[in-house]
């Protein structure tokens, strides 16, 4: 399963420019819904689109293992 770390770079860019960062705010500057943006957030196991994950690394600044990592599924 892919785990998304969209949340923390959110926190991390609102600490490192001392404001807020609106869902709004991402969705019109990246053009991933706010829909998607929520689910990656908070839908455990959520699949989307590389080239979102493009546009989130390019809007946090980022590579793309600090959007996301790959962790094994519970084989139990």
């Amino acid at each position: 399963m892919i785990r998304f770390y969209l949340q923390k770079m959110i926190s991390e860019k609102q600490f490192r420019e001392n404001r807020r960062i609106t869902m709004a705010e991402i969705t019109e500057a990246t053009g991933i819904n706010r829909v998607t943006l929520s689910k990656m957030i908070n839908q455990k196991g959520y699949s989307t689109v590389t080239d979102s994950l493009d546009k989130l690394c390019k809007f946090f600044d980022c590579k793309l293992d600090e959007i996301a990592e790959y962790c094994p599924d519970d084989e139990t």
